[in-house]
């Protein structure tokens, strides 16, 4: 159930591309299957008799655990990709995310030093980036994954242009 403070009424989201999906599994399997693999390590070295501590029980629930922590990440991974939204306003641009733990950053085009984009080798095939919003402030962390690169460009330059019409009115 949204709620105001985090889903102003009125609101029309912009969603990132589903091709996201993708860039995160591929994240999600990177980071798992190296941490699967330090984690069997000691299930190993018990197994060849190399090690008598930790006992069989501990060396298989180890990575066991590791193994169910990453399915219930994998699960998730499509449902947080359409968790992420933005929404150009008049004086600001919404950017949300967040299933359990929601987040709604406003960023108020003033403030804007300036706009980036990112684009990593997963990205790139897909035809996608990262746009990547710089304030005064090192706690905005406010970046919008996921975005087709055409739309990337062009709310680049949008809000490039936005900000730079806020500085000069102040």
């Amino acid at each position: 159930m949204p709620t105001e403070a985090i889903d102003p009424a009125g609101i029309s989201w912009q969603r990132v591309s589903p091709k996201y999906v993708t860039v995160r599994l591929v994240e999600w399997a990177a980071g798992n299957l190296l941490a699967v693999i330090v984690l069997s390590l000691p299930l190993v070295f018990v197994l060849l008799g190399w090690w008598r501590w930790p006992p069989l029980w501990l060396a298989i629930l180890v990575p066991a655990a590791a193994l169910v922590l990453a399915a219930w990440r994998l699960v998730l991974i499509p449902r947080q990709v359409r968790a992420i939204g933005y929404a150009e306003r008049d004086d600001d641009l919404l950017i949300r995310r967040g299933i359990f733990f929601q987040r709604t950053l406003a960023v108020p085009y003033g403030r804007m030093q300036y706009v980036d984009i990112g684009v990593g080798p997963v990205e790139r095939g897909l035809g996608l980036c990262t746009l990547k919003l710089h304030t005064a402030s090192p706690g905005t962390n406010a970046t919008i994954p996921g975005l087709p690169a055409g739309e990337g460009a062009r709310l680049r330059e949008q809000l490039a242009a936005r900000g730079e019409a806020r500085l000069a009115g102040l």
